[in-house]
């Protein structure tokens, strides 16, 4: 892989879609101090999305709740400059809660829905997810059913779909258990796991066997952990966004010496644990600054050898 030269294209699942194997996240350039700990001013994540539009990279994913409508305004702002989405890219987004209310509803989905095709400016959307179901008003509740009660969530969402609106659903969230029932309906065609498939963290592995099985395509995001895989653990001390613990940490520090006793940069190891999964159709790596998209593709043609996957499996099995 190199800046200029193409990258391979995977199916995606059964969608019909081609994607690279590497999807640039666009979490952080909406703008979210309080998840990433530091900010994204709007010319920076402009810059950053032309980037990507002039890189090899065909797979962009963002959320109408990532800085509640700001990563996607700012990817709309782009492709208006650009006269559209150009042909062969592919743009996913999420279907969300309302971040004020915390409505979490059939009608609150096409509310989403309509936003996010009014701030990109697109007449529909290639693919949505339906994001975080598990941030349902009342914990009380189980997250599946409200999703699937009639004229909820799922039902609005593919009412969409049949309206034409959205191309193809699928479906993003948290906990395994919950996803894995979800991917069980048979409803959704491409499944995001967030951090939890990681050089630290296994627990998504089983959940990629599902979404193979039913032909769904497997998206991993998250693969340095939200960053502390990619700055180090001394220098951003944070997993799936928040204070990681002390096991963590060391067990990073132990994986980062290892790299570094081969000339790896850890971030090349993280992203590639993912990349070289034959089950995952892409990986979505989320880049804050226009020269991480040249980076992101380096870090993923460093050479690694096969004793240093040995060294880093044996730092993650160790208890």
């Amino acid at each position: 892989m190199g800046t200029a030269a193409p990258l391979p294209r995977r199916a995606l699942g059964q969608t019909g879609l081609q994607v690279t194997p590497i999807c640039i996240g666009c979490a952080p350039l909406g703008n979210m101090p309080e998840t990433f700990a530091y900010e994204v001013p709007e010319e920076r994540a402009l810059a950053t999305i032309r980037a990507v539009f002039a890189s090899p990279i065909n797979f962009l994913d963002t959320a109408a709740a990532y800085g509640d409508g700001e990563s996607e305004r700012r990817i709309g702002s782009v492709l208006r400059e650009l006269g559209g989405l150009p042909p062969g890219f592919v743009l996913a987004t999420k279907a969300d809660r309302n971040l004020q209310t915390g409505e979490f509803s059939g009608p609150q989905m096409r509310r989403s829905v309509e936003r996010s095709l009014r701030l990109l400016g697109l007449e529909r959307l290639q693919l949505v997810y339906l994001h975080d179901p598990e941030y349902i008003p009342d914990p009380t509740q189980d997250p599946f059913e409200v999703m699937m009660a009639p004229g909820g969530p799922v039902e609005v969402l593919l009412q969409l779909k049949e309206e034409g609106l959205i191309e193809h659903l699928g479906i993003a969230g948290g906990p395994i258990e919950m996803m894995t029932r979800f991917v069980e309906t048979g409803l959704f065609e491409a499944a995001i796991s967030h951090n939890r498939y990681t050089l630290l963290n296994r627990e998504a592995d089983r959940f990629w066997d599902l979404c193979r099985s039913r032909g769904v395509a497997a998206v991993n995001a998250a693969p340095y952990g939200s960053g502390l895989l990619a700055k180090g653990p001394d220098a951003y001390p944070r997993y799936m966004y928040g204070e990681a613990s002390a096991e963590l940490l060391e067990k990073a520090r132990r994986m980062q010496a290892a790299c570094a006793r081969y000339g790896v940069p850890l971030a090349a190891a993280a992203l590639q644990f993912s990349l070289r999964d034959e089950r995952i159709a892409s990986t979505i790596v989320g880049v804050t600054r226009p020269e991480r998209v040249a980076e992101t593709l380096a870090l993923a043609q460093q050479p690694i050898p096969a004793e240093l996957w040995d060294e880093l499996e044996a730092i993650y099995q160790a208890s």
